[in-house]
């Protein structure tokens, strides 16, 4: 108490301007952070909040009585990036601005299309503009002629995601809609539209109910990057995107099929040449996923890629996924093709084998990206060569389940690797051994998922306590004979580990959640401070017990929880009500985002206080709530 009124009897002294300056530069979650310190800083955080530029919430989502005394009325406020999982339409008029450039609206399941017309009536100075699952709740509706609105009043936007499902717009006058579409977009994503929609909204002379002779003027035409998972990938789509888009630098197309694609539905060699006509194509990724359906793309083979990399020698980064009949040759073309080449992906490339990487270090690649996933017949041999590229940061060989621990060897030489995936390989615990002395220091994300001949053993074979770890995230998940013993040696190890991963291990029980909740990375902060992420989901030993541990003090920057739903709904439910900014997942779903696609840098020890000022007082009720919830639990057992 007495540091804290000597730091407030110091800010006093200091220029309210001077304060309020400095405060403008950090964060929300930081600005609320400095106000917990003292009366004075507290103030100023109050006061900046009526002129602060940018204001991003991205890790919790707020009710709209929480967040509106955060956002009072700014005319400064150029960048805003929230959660909306818990807002609505009633929430419109808090979150639109005149005053935007960058707006980033994330799980708006809960409004309708009036959203999309409230931007563009209000927002005619915005260039950035990312929503998120528009309109998914069912009942909430959402019209062409809110894109319409959207588009025809944000006409200086540059970068836009609708990262939701728009092939539910009719097809007659989806084309139109866009005709008035700023002409300085220059990025566009869209969660999900069919191939033929596409098509027709590129095509500058087809559309439904169009003459034949009546040219409509480009559509996009600063257009450099492109994103978006469509139903199939066609040849006509690729053909047209590839004619019509003439600045494109990023193409990046996914489609899902329900069913088998007929020859009129699918890629072939024939549109593969097509590609990159204009010569400024950079990035390039084709994937078809099997989501709901086994499928490839089984009418392309060695010969499109062939034609493909002749147009493709300035590529710097293809990923390439379901190619089930391209061989070594089409694959190792590519290699040789694209001298500047630093990011390879490919998935599901079932005749790819070492042969490809054997003659790499011939080759003036400098690879620092390699994914290589479910790619069966790679061996050891492939992992050697590939080594080769020292300046390797990210490798991802999950479900390549022929590779061991000659491959960890030759990993261990990459010093400056940062992520490391090696889902369902044949890997053992004295072959980690090998990643201890040089590679897990530097370290940010290492998976072993499903590595089968794993044991306690491979956490004291990675860490070592003598050492220091930058590693963040870990997923030990479905590892049948990991133990709490395991668990423990990790704790024991202090590792500041952000995000844990341990769902579907028989073996993993109530004494791993009391060893992670007792654990303290460093001599300050509290137990269990570090982690955000817990996945128990279907773990063995879970019972009743853990809950106490997944309380407050314990774990208090934790922001994603898996449990098993079924294991008691009613101190599930108590629990989430205790901890309103802990998404507590119940159903085996995957926690957060997709993971594996950036790293998670930054420190929650600012959203912590962020709680406890907003929350302040109001959560007592609640933790007694849970605290009868357990007892009866307990009285029934």
């Amino acid at each position: 108490m007495a540091t804290s009124e000597a730091a407030g009897d110091a800010f006093e002294q200091l220029p309210a301007a001077l304060l309020a300056t400095i405060m403008t530069k950090l964060d929300v979650s930081s600005i609320r952070s400095l106000a917990s310190t003292c009366t004075t800083l507290r103030s100023c955080a109050s006061q900046i909040l009526h002129f602060l530029p940018n204001f991003h919430l991205l890790d919790v989502a707020l009710s709209i009585n929480l967040l509106r005394p955060l956002l009072p009325p700014n005319p400064y406020l150029s960048s805003l990036k929230v959660d909306c999982s818990k807002l609505d339409d009633s929430s419109i008029e808090d979150l639109i601005r005149p005053s935007l450039h960058d707006l980033s609206l994330h799980n708006c399941s809960d409004f309708s299309g009036k959203l999309l017309s409230q931007i563009g009536g209000q927002c005619k100075d915005l260039r950035s503009l990312y929503l998120g699952c528009v309109a998914d709740k069912r009942g909430r509706a959402i019209h062409i002629s809110n894109l319409e609105e959207l588009l025809r009043g944000c006409t200086e936007l540059k970068t836009l995601s609708l990262m939701f499902d728009i092939s539910l717009f009719p097809r007659y006058n989806f084309a139109q809609a866009w005709s008035s579409a700023s002409e300085n977009l220059t990025s566009l994503e869209i969660g999900y539209v069919s191939s033929v929609m596409v098509t027709e909204l590129l095509s500058p002379n087809v559309g439904p109910n169009q003459p034949p002779d009546l040219l409509r003027p480009s559509i996009l035409p600063s257009l450099q990057r492109l994103c978006l998972s469509v139903d199939y990938i066609t040849d006509t789509m690729v053909e047209t995107i590839s004619k019509g888009l003439i600045n494109l630098t990023h193409l990046d197309l996914r489609d899902a099929p329900i069913i088998e694609p007929r020859v009129s539905f699918d890629l072939t060699n024939a549109s593969l040449q097509q590609i990159n006509q204009h010569g400024k194509l950079k990035h390039l990724s084709l994937v078809r996923s099997q989501e709901f359906l086994i499928t490839y793309f089984r009418r392309v083979n060695d010969l499109g890629i062939l034609l493909m990399a002749d147009r493709c020698s300035s590529m710097e980064s293809i990923c390439l996924g379901g190619f089930c009949r391209v061989t070594d040759s089409g694959f190792k073309t590519i290699l040789h093709s694209c001298s500047t080449l630093y990011k390879l992906r490919v998935s599901h490339g079932m005749l790819l084998t070492n042969l490809v990487f054997l003659d790499i270090s011939a080759t003036s690649l400098s690879l620092t990206h390699v994914s290589l996933r479910w790619c069966n017949l790679l061996r050891n041999q492939a992992v050697i060569s590939l080594a080769s590229n020292l300046d390797l940061r990210v490798l991802d060989l999950r479900d390549c389940r022929n590779l061991g621990d000659e491959a960890l060897q030759a990993i261990s030489t990459l010093h400056k690797l940062k992520i490391l995936l090696l889902d369902g390989t044949d890997i053992t615990d004295a072959g980690l051994t090998y990643l201890r002395e040089r590679v897990i220091g530097s370290l940010v994300s290492l998976s072993i998922r499903g590595c089968k001949r794993l044991t306690d053993k491979c956490i004291s074979a990675l860490f070592d306590p003598s050492s220091k770890q930058e590693l963040q995230e870990l997923d030990l998940s479905n590892l049948p004979n990991l133990s709490d013993n395991g668990i423990f040696s990790l704790a024991k190890n202090r590792v500041p580990i952000l995000e844990l991963r341990m769902r579907q291990c028989p073996l993993i029980g109530d004494i791993s959640v009391m060893a992670l909740a007792s654990m303290q990375v460093d001599d300050y902060r509290s137990h269990g401070s570090s982690l955000r992420v817990l996945d128990l989901y279907n773990c063995g030993g879970i019972t009743t017990l853990s809950f106490r541990w997944l309380k407050k003090p314990y774990f208090p920057r934790l922001r994603w929880l898996g449990v098993t739903g079924s294991l008691n709904r009613d101190m599930v439910d108590a629990l989430a009500r205790s901890r309103p900014f802990l998404h507590v997942a119940g159903h085996g779903e995957e926690l957060g985002t997709d993971h594996w696609d950036g790293l998670y840098m930054h420190d929650n020890e600012e959203l912590d206080e962020l709680e406890q000022w907003l929350l302040e007082g109001e959560d007592e009720s609640d933790d007694e709530e849970m605290e009868d919830v357990q007892n009866n639990g307990e009285m029934v057992e």
